[in-house]
């Protein structure tokens, strides 16, 4: 009998999880996506897949008055039941049955649940299923997570549903913060929907909800002054429109994180808002130019967070691409990778700030690049070159590092179209040869900022799980900080950026005493399509970058004069006079003498030094040459190698070690400097170093000629006086080394040689063909 009675129980509690095992009630409800800021407001709210608002409500949101109420109101048993009143139900069944018809339901709030979530029509039939789901669903959720389940599907009419839907968009604040009477007002529109329309029949719905706060001070739910003061309440509920902030950033993350429904985000709403509005009252200023976005990015230094995020000028501009996003867009860098350039260079000891580089006309294999304002310098320090963005010396300098290099370090940096670009990338990479994005940039001068360490940007807060739900969110940009450059070139790029001086600053800034204490560097793309300045100090760094989406170029469009302003009045907005200090030198940077005329360590002969910054144990330690001695008659006349010194009647004299592409530039431009005398002319030594430099053409080239002439330059050592042209090793013409000359060649393949007075011959050869 025992035995017996112990089956009788027992079955039907195991056919009930046999047939919960077969048939599982399955709650994946579609949530719309809601996007806080970082102090808990709302950003951005997104329709579910259904076109539905269903915002999702939290634990935390669910007060005590609004627990109070929608138990006083729904099932005042809730917490004692396990899915079924059965005294409710049986109420129920007598009812209907003495009336013989439907006079009153039994529904707890979890077949309620069960309704709303597998609606069914309303038959018997219907009833025991949504009784057998209600203890399914008992089984396995928990009393508050019915609770929130119920609050996150009740009807509101049209689409929304959900207690925070509707609190959101008829009062325009979350559930939490409601009063006792709108709390009131939300829990009786779901059994009336239709009826009962906020923003329609305020009036009506104010009658009821005053019935119902009578009732709860009769069942001594809330105090009586409590009461009153919902009923004297006025009823201020209208349709309000969804939050529509930091658009770009709130889809981005949407979309990187489906199926989530609270992002919480880095952003400072204050701080977004007036990033968006600076940035579309600076592009409405600038529309008169043709100039039609822009994209900014704010980042924390201290913690990584973008705090401020805005894709386009306006998003909801749809002639200028409002809706693509600036910041993840790629687009030509300008001149913005230079800092990492010689920052990288500093590093591997090949330069230093006072170093020496030539500012001259140069041709690097065909490609022959200019400044900005397509003027030269000549000799200038890499100081110069960086502050005053100059290119040949960029260039020059990411040639003898190699462009593999710097690739290298633009893929550890995480450049995404650097690495599908690298093999196909030389040495115009520097000058915006390449393809970047603006968060990458952004990202890439805030190591600047943080002694070299590269870190992963955050657009959330770090990785969590929300403690009422098991949507769990990541941060794909967080990262742990990765050492990208010592923090002794860091500084020595930062103090170089610091520097006030042309052309990032723009022309006739009229508010210099404004200036931002910043480092800051500017880029404008070929063809002028993009302008970006990006500045950073020890707490922000900002990203700008401004220009046409369509890639349209506009010829005032530049990044020193157009996108440097807006930077400028952000960083005045933001971080003015700054209290957190500037940047500080790093242990192993040491200061040391140099010659000035070549940055190197002074020889006897360097009468004029400077104080130079240096790496322990890294910085390059060679000797000056600038100068080098020669020997000469006492009139300077002539000049003898050692093979045709005489035994007397000569002298030594220190003459200037000029590059063969510094004299050309002094003779084109008729700068005087000091000339070696020619050599011996009856000395027949031939010199096996310092032969001229072919430049034009390029070895190894094809040329499609139609009766054009090709020109023939050289760039010579600082005694030679004449050379010698040979074509296919027969004499063109004798010619002063800086004085080009124009030929018809033959077709096919050329051997053209170039041969000094002092018989050191260069040979290249090229390819002719006809164009028919």
């Amino acid at each position: 009998m025992k035995k017996r009675a112990f089956w009788l129980i027992i079955s039907p509690f195991l056919l009930f999880l046999l047939v919960d095992f077969a048939f599982p009630f399955k709650v994946k409800p579609s949530y719309s996506t809601l996007v806080y800021a970082a102090d808990g407001t709302v950003l951005h709210a997104f329709l579910n897949e259904e076109d539905k608002w269903r915002l999702y409500t939290e634990l935390e949101e669910i007060t005590p008055t609004l627990r109070q109420t929608i138990l006083q109101k729904e099932d005042k048993y809730f917490y004692y039941h396990f899915g079924i009143n059965p005294v409710s139900l049986g109420k129920a069944f007598l009812r209907n049955t003495i009336s013989g018809k439907r006079t009153s339901g039994a529904s707890t709030i979890t077949m309620q649940v069960v309704r709303l979530l597998e609606p069914r029509k309303r038959t018997y039939g219907s009833k025991l299923i949504e009784m057998g789901r209600s203890l399914q669903l008992e089984l396995h959720y928990s009393k508050d997570e019915i609770l929130q389940l119920y609050l996150n599907l009740i009807p509101y009419g049209s689409n929304i549903e959900g207690m925070k839907s509707a609190s959101m968009l008829y009062f325009g604040k979350p559930p939490q913060l409601l009063s006792l009477a709108e709390i009131t007002t939300l829990t009786i529109i779901p059994n009336r929907p239709s009826s009962l329309r906020l923003g329609q029949k305020n009036a009506y719905i104010t009658q009821e909800r005053n019935k119902w706060l009578r009732r709860f001070g009769q069942a001594n739910l809330f105090d009586k002054q409590v009461i009153e003061d919902a009923i004297s309440e006025p009823l201020n509920a209208y349709r309000r429109e969804a939050p529509k902030a930091a658009p770009h950033l709130a889809l981005r993350l949407k979309k990187e994180n489906k199926g989530v429904p609270i992002i919480r985000t880095t952003l400072v709403p204050n701080r977004q808002a007036q990033a968006e509005q600076m940035t579309r009252n600076y592009v409405n200023r600038l529309r008169g130019l043709n100039i039609h976005n822009a994209a900014v990015i704010v980042v924390n230094n201290q913690t990584m967070k973008v705090e401020a995020y805005v894709g386009s000028a306006d998003f909801n501009n749809p002639y200028d691409g409002g809706q693509v996003d600036g910041i993840r867009a790629v687009r030509s860098p300008g001149s913005t990778l230079k800092p990492l350039l010689y920052a990288v260079a500093f590093d591997k000891g090949l330069i230093t700030p006072k170093s020496a580089v030539n500012d001259v006309p140069t041709n690097f294999g065909g490609f022959e690049p200019e400044n900005f304002d397509r003027r030269f310098n000549g000799k200038v320090t890499v100081e110069f070159a960086l502050a005053n963005s100059l290119n040949i010396p960029a260039v020059k300098v990411l040639q003898n590092m190699t462009p593999s290099v710097l690739i290298e370090y633009l893929k550890k940096a995480d450049f995404q179209t650097v690495k599908k670009q690298s093999k196909d990338l030389g040495l115009s990479m520097i000058l915006g040869g390449c393809g970047v994005t603006l968060e990458e940039l952004t990202r890439l001068f805030a190591s600047f900022a943080n002694e070299g360490r590269l870190q992963g940007l955050h657009y959330t807060t770090a990785d969590y799980k929300s403690a009422s739900s098991s949507f769990r969110i990541t941060n794909p940009e967080q990262r742990k900080p990765d050492p990208l450059i010592s923090p002794e070139s860091a500084f020595l790029i930062t103090n170089i950026l610091t520097q006030i001086t042309p052309p990032d600053l723009p022309n006739n800034f009229d508010n210099t005493y404004h200036l931002p204490r910043i480092a800051w560097k500017t880029g404008t793309s070929y063809g002028k399509k993009d302008a970006w300045s990006i500045g950073y100090n020890k707490h922000y760094t900002v990203g700008v970058w401004i220009g046409n989406f369509s890639g349209m170029g506009v010829p005032e469009l530049n990044g020193a004069n157009i996108a440097t302003p807006l930077l400028f009045d952000i960083f005045n907005a933001l971080d003015y006079n700054s209290p957190t200090g500037w940047f500080k030198p790093a242990a192993d940077l040491t200061q040391r003498k140099v010659c000035a005329e070549s940055g190197d360590i002074p020889s006897d002969f360097c009468q004029h030094q400077i104080l130079d910054y240096a790496i322990m144990g890294i910085s390059p330690t060679r000797k000056c040459q600038h100068l080098k001695w020669v020997f000469t008659d006492p009139a300077a006349h002539l000049s003898y190698c050692t093979e045709c010194l005489p035994d007397s009647g000569y002298v030594r004299k220190l003459y200037p070690s000029l590059a063969p592409e510094l004299i050309a530039y002094n003779e084109l431009n008729r700068i005087p400097y000091q000339r070696i005398p020619p050599h011996n002319a009856a000395c027949t030594r031939v010199l096996e170093v310092g032969a001229p430099i072919i430049v034009s053409p390029n070895d190894g080239s094809e040329y499609f000629l139609e009766g054009q002439q090709l020109q023939l330059a050289c760039q010579a050592a600082n005694d030679v006086r004449e050379v010698y042209w040979y074509v296919n090793d027969q004499l063109l013409q004798k010619a002063n080394p800086q004085t080009p000359l124009f030929f018809t060649p033959p077709l096919g393949k050329v051997k053209i040689s170039c041969s000094d007075d002092k018989g050191r011959n260069t040979d290249i050869k090229i390819n002719v063909i006809a164009v028919n």
